[in-house]
């Protein structure tokens, strides 16, 4: 699975991208921010608060229900707002 981090998010976490295996048991989004926030404070930070993050399965908006797989590209960044 290949997870990318925008803005805010990149500069919390220490990477533009990453590639994960979780575990079988990770099969929505929501479980997968869950796992994320577990593998250390620095992904915590940047996934702790829901309001603030935006996601995508392969370049769609996602729901914390949306089923993810391991060949899915999921990506993180931050609400937007034009002017």
């Amino acid at each position: 699975m290949r997870v990318l981090y925008f803005a805010l998010l990149r500069e919390r976490v220490g990477v533009a991208e990453e590639t994960i295996d979780p575990p079988s048991d990770i099969r929505t989004v929501g479980d997968l921010v869950d796992w994320l926030r577990r593998q250390s404070p620095q992904h915590d930070h940047a996934l702790a608060d829901p309001a603030m993050v935006r996601i995508a399965v392969n370049q769609d908006y996602a729901r914390p229900d949306q089923t993810v797989g391991p060949n899915d590209e999921i990506a993180f960044f931050p609400p937007v707002t034009g002017g």
